[in-house]
């Protein structure tokens, strides 16, 4: 190693080391998905990451998505998908797939690698000691014949009622890390399909988690030159959304972000999920890669 390269090493170093002080014993919360998770060398670090947050002290949860994967297999058994209002329409026989699909292929392949990666990762379902309780989504849309508008029934999509936290505590305490696949549970014990951001930042607030970091495939809110903005207040994101500068396809994760902090949360980070060890970088540096909203 030459003498450029120890400097820089034990700059990023020392600079970590006020972050790991700080957030001893605090809850991360990650939402997993996009670009991230099919890339093996970016699932690999982010796997190592993830282990590195618990061996530093904090507590890492991890809740993931899957829609590209749900999408495959659809596909392959023939099993049309359809959506309303960037939602997927989830009837009984797409229900299925998505439980196959959320709860047992994907959760238990970031369950394997965090372990391969010598981290103690336990995957939950939303169903497991009543950890997500949910109720169906009720879309309304403008009506074309009424003033009312009209409710749409897209099947077993859900909305977050509670989240039982008691199953997270007793597994952070005894050191896993806990990979929590979005699917809810309603009264009569029945599935529904809940977007995962929205399921990280329920977590992320019934935890009290000190951050919520959101793992996208942009590099952040972009301002209207398409650069990152590095930190946002709610003020400023409330003037952006107003004048359009964040658009459609951002607008759900501020939503995320903007109703975790209403609840509680420390701070949310937006980052890019395909920049190598993101996630260290974003907690443990002072320059980030991506936009932190508080």
């Amino acid at each position: 190693m030459d003498h450029n390269q120890t400097n820089t090493t034990t700059r990023v170093l020392i600079e970590a080391l006020p972050y790991i002080r700080r957030f001893q014993g605090a809850t991360v919360v990650v939402k997993y998905g996009g670009n991230a998770m099919v890339e093996d060398k970016l699932t690999i670090e982010f796997a190592q990451d993830v282990v590195l947050l618990k061996l530093v002290g904090l507590n890492p949860v991890v809740v993931h998505g899957g829609g590209p994967q749900i999408a495959d297999l659809l596909k392959r058994l023939n099993i049309e998908s359809k959506f309303i209002d960037g939602l997927r329409v989830t009837d009984a026989p797409t229900m299925e797939v998505v439980q196959m699909v959320l709860g047992g292929l994907v959760n238990q392949q970031i369950v394997s690698l965090l372990n391969h990666q010598g981290g103690r990762a336990v995957g939950v379902t939303g169903k497991d000691g009543n950890l997500i309780q949910a109720r169906q989504l009720k879309l309304s849309r403008p009506s074309a014949d009424s003033t009312e508008p009209e409710l749409v029934d897209i099947g077993h999509v859900g909305e977050v009622v509670n989240v039982q936290t008691d199953v997270l505590t007793t597994l952070i305490k005894s050191g896993f890390i806990p990979v929590i696949a979005p699917i809810g549970v309603g009264e009569q014990g029945e599935s529904y399909n809940i977007n995962a951001d929205t399921v990280a930042g329920k977590v992320a607030a019934y935890l009290r988690a000190e951050k919520l970091v959101l793992l996208t495939n942009t590099p952040g809110v972009l301002d209207a030159n398409k650069k990152t903005i590095s930190e946002l207040t709610r003020t400023k994101v409330k003037a952006l959304i107003a004048d359009g500068t964040i658009g459609s396809g951002m607008l759900p994760k501020v939503d995320c972000a903007m109703d975790a902090l209403e609840e509680g949360v420390g701070s949310v980070q937006i980052i890019d999920g395909t920049v190598s060890h993101a996630l260290l970088l974003e907690i443990f540096t002072d320059s980030g890669v991506g936009t932190k909203i508080s």
